[in-house]
């Protein structure tokens, strides 16, 4: 889905399949295809609705495996290319943050390794470069990459820091490269998250002092930014004042528990806790003193130090975005719609891609969806109100 801006720039809108398991190249294709087919179908069939485009976007999560199959074989990339357009499926941007098995049964801290420390991870996010120029749209202006910040918060040493930042200027080197091969040009932003070395954005701004802007920036995820208690436009300032540019925005709604100490409240709260993500929990202190923090969710509810129920908390567990949970649990939709409208509400589109990425489907409380139609239409769902809102911030359709 494609929607322009009044300064004139394409946002590209598409959902983000790492909510989908599969993991080897035939898998991803297959489920792209299919996903993106019912896609289209459960949007033309949403009363209202914004009907269907001539391309249906995805953020492809490339796995590591399938990143390096795909990057050693450009024959293979094109074919790829060619089925997904034969489709009505395009991708301007890829997920290259999860390694691999994302929707195992067990992920947790896992999904933060290997490091930016690691030259597996430079490897990795290099063959996922190559793979999205052969991918991109002839009319696209730039693919986009997702990656991790760095790694877990701990164990990160000072060596740890030295050898990232000798990565990242090697990224910034086979991006280049890539640009000058195929004249498509790919950037990567790494992605705050709650417990991370880099969490805020500024902690993004200190730990990539050092990077070439042009290629390398951030990735906001809509979620992340609201579960620290940060705004957009704050943060957008921050950004701006360090030159690092926003290079993909991911809607997401964080769940949000006005009053914790309120039993049913806790209650359903419980029902969220689950084995496969990690669910990191902040509450902002009433008398000004910084976030507290809890790394999963069963530690903030029932840990031997379980988080204060005197302020309101933030839950990073990806809730769809246009649905409400179980009362008196609400989503930050409020929050959302304050970040789109930060990023691209004003004179100046702030970003030119949006993954929508609820991955949790498979693991809400009332169960995953019935099938693979049902989970479209779920999807669906969530697109259409990203898109009305945008709409409503002054973007046109295309």
């Amino acid at each position: 889905m494609r929607l322009r801006h009044p300064d004139g720039t394409v946002v590209h809108l598409g959902y983000g399949t790492n909510v989908l398991p599969a993991e080897d190249v035939d898998g991803l294709v297959a489920q792209a295809v299919g996903m993106g087919g019912r896609i289209r179908r459960a949007i033309a069939q949403r009363p209202g609705g914004p009907g269907v485009s001539g391309r249906v976007g995805l953020g492809l999560w490339l796995p590591a495996a399938a990143a390096h199959r795909l990057a050693a074989d450009p024959a293979g990339v094109r074919r790829v290319r060619e089925r997904l357009a034969e489709h009505g499926v395009e991708v301007v941007t890829v997920n290259a943050f999860p390694f691999a098995a994302f929707q195992g049964a067990v992920v947790k801290h896992a999904v933060y390794l290997p490091t930016w420390a690691s030259p597996e991870r430079l490897d990795y996010t290099l063959a996922a470069a190559r793979v999205l120029a052969g991918l991109l749209p002839d009319d696209a202006d730039h693919g986009s990459i997702s990656s991790l910040p760095f790694a877990w918060h701990t164990p990160w040493s000072r060596e740890d820091q030295q050898r990232a930042e000798a990565q990242l200027a090697a990224l910034a080197r086979g991006l280049a490269e890539i640009e000058a091969g195929t004249g498509r040009r790919v950037v990567v932003g790494l992605e705050p998250e709650p417990g991370c070395v880099v969490e805020t954005v500024e902690q993004a701004v200190d730990r990539l002092a050092g990077v070439d802007r042009d290629r390398i920036g951030v990735c906001l995820d809509l979620c992340h930014l609201a579960v620290g208690f940060d705004e957009a436009d704050r943060a957008l300032k921050v950004l701006d004042e360090a030159g690092l540019r926003v290079v993909k925005a991911q809607p997401a709604s964080a769940l949000v528990v006005d009053d914790p100490a309120d039993e049913a409240a806790r209650s359903a709260l419980a029902s969220y806790a689950e084995d496969r993500f990690l669910h990191q929990v902040r509450q902002a202190r009433p008398d000004g003193r910084p976030v507290a923090a809890r790394d999963d969710l069963p530690e903030a509810l029932d840990g031997p130090d379980p988080l204060a129920v005197d302020a309101p908390w933030r839950v990073h567990f990806h809730v769809p975005v246009h649905a409400d949970p179980r009362p008196p649990l609400r989503t930050g939709r409020a929050e959302l719609r304050a970040s789109l409208a930060a990023l691209l509400g004003g004179p100046a589109a702030r970003v030119a891609h949006l993954e929508v990425e609820t991955y949790t489907w498979s693991v809400l409380p009332d169960g995953p969806p019935a099938d693979d139609d049902a989970l479209a239409a779920g999807l669906a769902a969530e697109l259409a109100w990203v898109h009305a809102e945008l709409v409503d911030l002054g973007l046109t359709p295309i």
